[in-house]
């Protein structure tokens, strides 16, 4: 049985947790180890159960808190090169270096690092097959490029960043420059992107779509839903929006 579960998602730290029967994968940690202890444990895991750790990029809201909770729970980490060059972190002998495109087997998964527009070294985003089953972990990048489209067609689960409003990031506080950054080719996906990936993404296909990495300044958790449900609408799978504070619930896909 393929598992996934957020254990918090936003600008002030990211962390998924994807379990497969034969382990128990961490994609990213923007969290501290003990706010990374709390989330475990209101998902039912203990450090202790972590296979390995997946890095995304090296943005601190991903990437700060790896190194520690590889140490507490006895965990390698797997990151691209330019993702280990931005964390300016060299890996241990436990660890791995991945490449984006290549596959690779970790805890029974077919894992696929894909990679994404964003701007960071060498991000990538993450998909996982077990059998003939998909699951897509995609959030940071900064519009769905054909090749974001063509590797995450057909997946039966979905956790996918619904970052932004248009109107309310042009008409909020950040300065220019920051605005430009969000709303640029290389930096997050707006609910309107987000809902066109996703209309081209076979949706019919899909059991369960988590929307993530909410801004909680150029957002809303009504504005995110109502764009979820409009381009869901007609299909049976199961839809929630991740939240920054906690774990979510887990959404088996199978």
């Amino acid at each position: 049985m393929l598992r996934f579960c957020s254990l918090g998602s936003g600008s002030r730290g990211n962390g998924t947790l994807v379990s497969s029967g034969d382990g128990c994968i961490l994609i990213d940690c923007g969290f501290s180890l003990r706010d990374l202890e709390r989330r475990l444990g209101l998902a039912g895991v203990a450090m202790a159960d972590i296979t390995a750790i997946l890095v995304t990029h090296e943005h601190s809201d991903h990437a700060q808190g790896v190194m520690r909770a590889a140490r507490a729970s006895g965990s390698a980490v797997l990151a691209t090169a330019g993702t280990w060059r931005g964390m300016r972190l060299q890996p241990r002998a436990v660890d791995r270096v991945i490449a984006a495109e290549k596959a690779f087997t970790l805890a029974g998964l077919k894992v696929l690092p894909v990679t994404v527009p964003h701007d960071a070294r060498e991000p990538v985003q993450f998909l996982f097959q077990q059998k003939s089953v998909r699951l897509g972990v995609l959030t940071d990048l900064g519009h769905p490029s054909q090749h974001v489209l063509d590797r995450f067609r057909g997946c039966d689960g979905l956790l996918l960043e619904f970052n932004y409003d248009v109107d309310m990031l042009q008409a909020g506080s950040y300065p220019p420059a920051l605005k430009r950054r969000v709303g640029g080719a290389f930096g997050h996906l707006a609910n309107i992107q987000a809902c066109a990936l996703l209309a081209a993404l076979q949706p019919e296909r899909l059991q369960v779509v988590l929307a993530g990495h909410l801004s909680e300044q150029n957002n809303t958790r009504e504005l995110a839903a109502a764009a979820l449900a409009a381009v869901m609408a007609g299909h049976p799978a199961r839809r929630a929006l991740a939240d920054q504070q906690g774990a979510s619930d887990w959404f088996d896909v199978d």
